[in-house]
C-alpha cells in the first residue's frame, strides 16, 4: 500500500483548538506567542492507494492533545470508544514547564513537515511516527480517520460511531454546537440550541437516535465545557445525558472535566 503526498496544506482557520501559545491564558500554553502568524493547516488522510494519504498500521501514529481543549477531549473520548488506546500513541500537552519533552516533540513534528518551520504550534495534531511529519491538524479529518481505517473500518464495514446514514446529521450537529453552544455564542442562540437538544433527548436516548454515535461525543464535550453547568439548570434531560455518558468507561467523569458540572 503506497504512501502518497499530502492532499495539500494551507493557512487559515480550521477545526482545531488553535495555536498553543505561551501568551495564552489557557493551561495548554505553547512554546512561544503566535505573533499573529496563521498556523499551517494539514489535510493528509489515512488511506490506501494513490489518493489515500498515509496507510494505516498499528503503532505508526501519535496524537498530540492539549489540556482544556474541547477538540482534544473529543479525540480522546473517540480513541477510548474505538479501543485504540494501545495502537495510537497519545502525548498530552499541558504547560511547557510541565511537559517540555512533549512540546519539543511537537515542534520537531512541525519542523519535519515544513522546512525551517518557525510558526505557532497547533493541537490536536496527528503525527506519523515513521517519517516524523504531521499528517493532519484538522480535527474533523482526524476523527473520521480514527473511526475509519485506523480502527479497521471502511465503507464495507462502517464504524458504529459514524454510520453512513447519519454522516450529514453528525456534521450538522457538530456545526450547530461549535456555533451556538460555544462560550462565544449569544445567550439567546445558546438557549435555543440547548432547548432543541433537550427536546431530542426527551424522545430518544442519544442525540441522533437509539445508538451512541460521534454526535454524542460532540454534544457531551460541548455540555461539560467550563461555565456550562449553570446553563443546564433548566434542562434536566441534558443533565441526565451528561451524567449517563459520564458513567461510560470511555468518557471521563464530568466532574473531572469541569468541577461545577451538576
Amino acid at each position: 500500500m503506497p504512501e502518497t503526498a499530502s492532499r495539500g496544506s494551507s493557512t487559515g482557520n480550521s477545526s482545531k483548538c488553535g495555536p498553543v501559545s505561551s501568551a495564552s491564558a489557557s493551561r495548554a500554553a505553547g512554546l512561544r506567542p503566535s505573533s499573529g502568524i496563521p498556523s499551517p493547516r494539514f489535510h493528509s488522510r489515512i488511506g490506501v492507494g494513490l489518493g489515500g494519504g498515509f496507510y494505516p498500521a498499528p503503532h505508526r501514529y501519535e496524537l498530540f492533545l492539549s489540556v482544556s481543549c474541547p477538540r482534544s477531549l473529543r479525540i480522546s473520548i473517540t480513541l477510548n470508544l474505538l479501543g485504540l488506546q494501545n495502537s495510537v500513541a497519545t502525548t498530552l500537552l499541558t504547560h511547557p514547564a510541565g511537559t517540555p519533552e512533549a512540546f519539543a516533540s511537537l515542534r520537531s513534528a512541525y519542523e519535519a513537515t515544513v522546512h525551517h518551520y518557525d510558526g505557532p504550534l497547533t493541537a490536536p495534531a496527528l503525527r506519523d511516527r515513521w517519517s516524523g511529519r504531521i499528517v493532519s491538524n484538522h480535527t474533523p479529518d482526524i476523527l473520521r480517520d480514527l473511526a475509519g481505517l485506523l480502527s479497521g473500518h471502511d465503507e464495507a464495514c462502517p464504524s458504529a460511531l459514524h454510520p453512513p446514514a447519519l454522516a450529514a446529521d453528525i456534521e450538522s450537529l457538530r456545526d450547530l454546537l461549535d456555533r451556538k453552544v460555544a462560550r462565544s455564542a449569544a445567550p439567546s442562540e445558546r438557549s435555543a440550541a440547548l432547548g432543541l437538544m433537550e427536546h431530542r433527548l426527551s424522545l430518544q436516548p442519544y442525540a441522533l437516535g437509539a445508538e451512541l454515535t460521534a454526535a454524542d461525543v460532540d454534544l457531551w464535550v460541548a455540555l461539560v465545557q467550563p461555565g456550562m453547568a449553570g446553563s443546564l439548570s433548566a434542562y434536566p434531560g441534558l443533565q441526565d445525558f451528561v451524567r449517563r455518558l459520564g458513567g461510560h468507561p470511555a468518557f471521563p467523569c464530568a466532574n473531572d472535566v469541569v468541577p461545577d458540572a451538576a
